[in-house]
């Protein structure tokens, strides 16, 4: 009886032994699939004249850095100026806002600001794509596609 009992001791011992050796192996490759993922930004702009300028140098920099990484603007209230045709600053920020697109970045501008400035469409650069709610396309970018937020 306990040769019995001794068998059944080392038997539970070595399985449950295989049992968490398999729960590292899973959380290791789980690790891996992690990091082999294509990093995901999105930056948040709602002020051109104090984020702008500063956050496409950021995104330029991010990507000489980390080249693989998919970038999307996403721009509303005082934040879509920047993108318009007959802003300001445009010398300097037009350059790297086509430098970034040809790089795959992604701008995107909030439908329900057009609205509320009365801005049409056809006064923002070629560049620019409109999504309907700038806050709702953050939120979904981060909850449902895994985004990571930067706000410059």
């Amino acid at each position: 009886m306990i040769k019995m009992r001794r068998f059944i001791f080392a038997t539970a011992a070595v399985l449950s032994m295989a049992g968490a050796g398999a729960q590292v192996a899973t959380a290791a490759t789980e690790a891996t699939a992690v990091v082999a993922q294509k990093a995901k930004v999105v930056y948040h702009i709602n002020d051109a004249a104090s984020q702008a300028l500063s956050g496409l140098r950021s995104m330029r920099n991010h990507l000489d850095t980390a080249p693989d990484t998919d970038i999307r603007v996403v721009v509303h209230a005082d934040g879509v100026e920047f993108l318009m045709t007959d802003y300001p600053a445009a010398d300097a920020v037009g350059p790297l806002v086509s430098a970034l697109t040809s790089r795959g970045v992604s701008f995107e501008v909030c439908e329900i600001t057009l609205k509320n400035k009365s801005l049409s469409k056809d006064q923002f650069l070629l560049e620019a794509d409109f999504v309907p709610s700038g806050v709702v396309r953050i939120t979904e970018l981060q909850n449902q596609q895994g985004f990571a937020y930067l706000k410059p």
